[in-house]
């Protein structure tokens, strides 16, 4: 069992090249950049104190932070939907993609020989019916989830207007 832990840690070693060694030194690192940039907002409200009122300085290094921390807000929801429209989207072909496998399709070709096809067409017949009703259904649950969606986007633009 040990080789083939030893292997599996050779491997993921040899593609992305971490070791223990790198992780000590980059925790050290992140210590280190904190420490530094402690003290350069230090530096930067004694020089602002030093410009300006000890209060005016604050309020000029928390607006800097309040909008650092809105930019960043913004950007992790813009990635936050383009990820779920690509999920989505690679979702929507991997349901195409199923009902279209050769090798799904190859089986069910064996099992309709081996039992032959009037044992199967009813089952099929049943199948078939099962798809269309459960698409039938998840559409009209997610009709009903995007209509809301909709009119909350619609109510958020109306109270920011």
């Amino acid at each position: 069992m040990g080789g083939w832990r030893r292997y599996l840690e050779l491997k993921v070693q040899a593609k992305t090249g971490l070791s223990t060694g790198i992780l000590v030194w980059a925790i050290f690192a992140a210590v280190f950049a904190t420490v530094t940039f402690g003290f350069i907002l230090v530096t930067a409200f004694v020089w602002l104190s030093m410009r300006y009122d000890p209060l005016i300085a604050a309020l000029i290094l928390s607006g800097f932070f309040l909008v650092s921390a809105l930019v960043a807000l913004t950007c992790c929801l813009i990635l936050r939907r383009r990820t779920i429209e690509r999920a989505e989207l690679a979702l929507a072909a991997q349901r195409r993609a199923a009902l279209i496998d050769p090798t799904l399709v190859g089986g069910a070709i064996q099992v309709s020989r081996a039992l032959g096809w009037r044992k199967v067409a009813p089952a099929i017949a049943l199948g078939i019916l099962a798809v269309g009703i459960g698409m039938q259904w998840f559409r009209r649950d997610k009709a009903d989830s995007e209509s809301e969606e909709e009119k909350s986007r619609e109510e958020e633009l109306a109270r920011a207007a």
